[in-house]
């Protein structure tokens, strides 16, 4: 069979490649939309959302945030695929056409691959603060399980426990939720420190009447009642659970302080003279 004088060139390949990078625009746009009527339910202020450029810029980058795992690896088979199929445009121009076509498609979603990876990448910072902001409210709120804890063990035996175990105890103090047993697996029971602080009392010895002041024995009261701790401190492990970490929070006497924060102690040097 002759071959045909003139051959009708293909416009299939430049039609694929704009319609690739027409569907990657329509579906962000379309997520960007969603996601204002999320903000907006009313679709009568739709389009006053869309001119507020601040409230287009949050859902852009909610909408880049949503589809990061999807739409990334999916734009880069788009990438690759529209680049080779304008290699062959572009090498047989003779029998495909529409390269200008599949130069526009292809721009297209390199612009929006391009601004899906922005968005995403402007808001891991706020994000991970929002992480951070997350893990340290559930840290608090373990330290502070763990004080009302301490302070219902101090009603009921007049002092903080020697060690912090016996919060677990189930016979000293009730626990129906679970929320002190599941603060006390998240801390170090040897970083609790209890401490006591007593008053300090001079007694008068009493001296015999008639006695001799160097050879009359002196008596005190060396009756000293039990000891009660009236103070604590304890350190809250990081997400990590690094013990002595600077992410860290230490907690004394149900106040919250990050260990990174406190001061460290002062060194204090002394000149001996003769």
């Amino acid at each position: 069979m002759a071959k045909a004088e003139y051959e009708l060139r293909s416009y299939g390949r430049a039609v694929g490649v704009a319609a690739s990078g027409a569907l990657m625009f329509a579906a962000f746009l379309g997520s960007v939309i969603a996601v204002l009527i999320e903000f907006k339910p009313a679709s009568v202020y739709l389009w006053t959302v869309l001119l507020q450029t601040s409230k287009l810029v949050t859902a852009s980058e909610t909408a880049a945030w949503r589809l990061k795992w999807f739409a990334l690896p999916l734009a880069a088979s788009i990438l690759w695929s529209g680049r080779r199929l304008m290699g062959s445009i572009r090498r047989s121009q003779d029998r495909f056409g529409g390269l200008s076509l599949a130069r526009a498609g292809f721009t297209t979603s390199a612009i929006v691959t391009i601004s899906i990876a922005a968005l995403i990448g402007v808001t891991i910072p706020e994000r991970l603060r929002q992480r951070q902001y997350a893990i340290d409210a559930a840290v608090n709120a373990r330290g502070y399980t763990l004080h009302r804890a301490l302070l219902q063990y101090r009603e009921l035996k007049g002092g903080y426990p020697t060690d912090l175990k016996e919060l677990g105890d189930k016979s000293i103090l009730p626990d129906q939720d679970g929320s002190i047993a599941e603060a006390l697996n998240h801390v170090d029971a040897t970083s609790y420190q209890p401490t006591a602080t007593l008053a300090s009392t001079k007694v008068k010895p009493v001296v015999p009447r008639g006695g001799a002041l160097r050879d009359a024995p002196t008596t005190t009261n060396a009756d000293s009642p039990g000891l009660s701790f009236t103070n604590y401190k304890l350190r809250l492990p990081s997400e990590h659970r690094l013990f002595s970490s600077d992410d860290d929070f230490v907690m004394e006497d149900g106040l919250i302080k990050k260990a990174s924060a406190l001061s460290p102690p002062a060194v204090s040097s002394h000149s001996g003279g003769r």
